[in-house]
């Protein structure tokens, strides 16, 4: 599923491809540990089947409020990181900060 998934979010955005596909990875694997239908998953975070499938199969990267329901209702904590690509204006290269 991996590299047809990234292809297909790739079309809508190259940089956002390895991100979507590795959340509907983690998403697919979680749901099939605890035996649940993508109907059941849908039921248990208030959307339809059709939505869990289009996430899953990079279709449609989801909302991040879907994503919080998902992550709940697959016992899971949704943590979002966000890393700078540059180094900011007045901060030391190697990760310390300047006093």
């Amino acid at each position: 599923m991996g590299k047809r998934l990234r292809l297909r979010i790739a079309a809508q955005d190259p940089d956002e491809a390895e991100i979507w596909a590795a959340i509907a990875t983690q998403v697919v694997a979680h749901r099939r540990a605890r035996q649940l239908t993508q109907t059941e998953l849908a039921e248990m975070c208030g959307t339809t089947q059709s939505a869990i499938a289009r996430m899953e199969s990079g279709v449609r990267p989801p909302r991040i409020d879907t994503l919080l329901r998902i992550a709940g209702a697959l016992d899971c904590e949704l943590a979002i990181h966000l890393h700078p690509r540059t180094v900011p204006p007045g901060a030391a290269r190697d990760g310390k900060d300047r006093q």
